[in-house]
């Protein structure tokens, strides 16, 4: 494997991309450490200190802990994941965006140019509500975390918020396009990457101090080791349906007559399910926290919604489900497979080609997204369930350790398949190469 990382560097525009997106997630590093302006910091800093292990702390994860220091880049890139789940949702229900879907690389650029005009709108919406709410938040101390509340602070605040999130935007679609690997994915990897180091100095220091003993850190080291374990596991796994083709003759050479096979991955949907799931419940749950001071029910909405309780935890399964299904609907067309299978004379032995083969794949399909659904809502809820229930100050649960590992796989996978295009060694000898999400 070590030879493999030696190779990165050995090919011109490998290392090209690799320091290209190194370059553009500093950048990103260094904006959500540029405040906003009018925030009391050390008071911000009080009220978060107080509301670690609720949703805003998890809000507060993804952002890379801008939402914490109220930076420029404190909505983080949520607004655009909540402007693609309502672009690909309205793609189902509205014919001319449907048509564009269909209409491949000029419709897909159309679709983009909507998501980018609805982040903008959502970053709008979104910044207003921060600027009200912070005008209301006090510390412990009863600190005002705003000194010079009113129109003036609100709009200056929307205006940094949503240019913020733009600019996110931007650096996640070129870290796509230039560099390696998703850029979406990677910003929020390299949020929570970011905060490792703190999170595991604070839990020695607490080890230290006797706060927490040695044992339960030994337990915390080992259970993040088998859910690691788990998840690469998992994600590698393929359910592999064989595929015969049939021979035929151009000219003078004959074609086909070679056994393969079609590679259905357990979890097609890969770490955008958990993504849409939290960017969903986050934006109702964390206006309610900011107004449940003042009406009762909200209020009790809003502590109901805490990432350790029941209602929270059912609710996030039940986005995860439905968007592991809906994701992979809208990336798998078993019907379009089964029509290019029968095209190139390619059949499942004992399934009859066209619309028996399709129905055969979506069955197959629906059991294994299923399965993938289920395990990622296991890795998703059971340890965080597991580290409230000891009441460990741990920073890394089922969420953060998925989206670390499953775009690890992925971005690791994209440089292994330009090294393997040039006839380079890959990071893996024995167990043969990486397979992205769709690889």
């Amino acid at each position: 494997m070590i030879g493999g990382f030696q190779n990165v560097f050995k090919i011109p525009e490998l290392k090209k991309r690799i320091l290209y997106t190194f370059g553009l997630l500093l950048v990103y590093r260094i904006g959500c450490a540029v405040p906003t302006p009018g925030i009391d910091g050390d008071a911000l800093s009080t009220f978060f200190a107080a509301a670690r292990g609720t949703l805003l702390g998890l809000f507060d994860m993804f952002s890379g802990g801008a939402l914490e220091r109220l930076s420029v880049f404190a909505l983080g890139i949520m607004p655009y994941i909540s402007a693609s789940i309502i672009l690909q949702l309205l793609t189902v229900v509205i014919p001319h965006l449907e048509r564009l879907s269909k209409e491949g690389e000029s419709g897909r650029k159309k679709i983009t140019q909507y998501t980018r005009y609805g982040t903008v709108i959502l970053s709008i919406i979104q910044g207003f509500g921060v600027s009200v709410g912070l005008e209301k938040m006090t510390a412990p101390g009863a600190a005002a975390v705003v000194a010079y509340p009113g129109w003036s602070f609100r709009v200056m605040t929307v205006i940094t918020l949503t240019a913020g999130t733009a600019f996110i935007m931007w650096l996640g679609e070129q870290i796509t396009e230039r560099g390696i690997g998703n850029g979406i994915s990677l910003i929020i990897f390299a949020g929570i990457v970011a905060r490792m180091p703190s999170a595991v100095g604070n839990t020695f220091r607490l080890m230290r101090t006797g706060e927490m003993g040695a044992f339960l850190v030994l337990i915390l080291l080992v259970l993040m080791v088998v859910v690691v374990g788990f998840i690469i596991f998992v994600e590698r796994g393929q359910r592999r349906i064989p595929v015969q083709y049939a021979k035929r003759i151009v000219g003078r050479k004959m074609y086909g007559g070679q056994s393969t096979h079609l590679p259905l991955k357990i979890n097609t949907s890969g770490v955008i399910p958990p993504i849409f799931a939290s960017s969903i419940i986050m934006f109702p749950a964390t206006i309610a926290s900011f107004i449940g001071e003042k009406i009762p029910w909200v209020q009790s909405v809003a502590q109901a919604m805490t990432p350790d309780s029941i209602v929270y935890n059912l609710v996030y399964v039940g986005f995860i489900i439905f968007f592991c299904f809906f994701y992979t609907a809208v990336t798998f067309n078993p019907v379009d497979v089964a029509d290019n299978m029968k095209k190139y004379g390619g059949y499942i032995p004992g399934i009859r080609p066209g619309k028996r083969t399709a129905d055969y794949i979506d069955r197959v399909l629906t059991r294994i997204t299923f399965g993938g659904a289920l395990y990622v809502s296991a890795v998703c809820v059971l340890p965080t369930l597991m580290i409230a229930k000891f009441n460990v100050p741990f920073y890394f649960g089922g969420t953060a350790l998925l989206i670390i590992v499953g775009v690890a796989i992925d971005t690791v996978a994209q440089m292994e398949s330009h090294m393997l295009a040039r006839h380079y060694e890959g990071f893996m000898k024995k167990a043969g190469p990486l397979k992205g999400r769709y690889g």
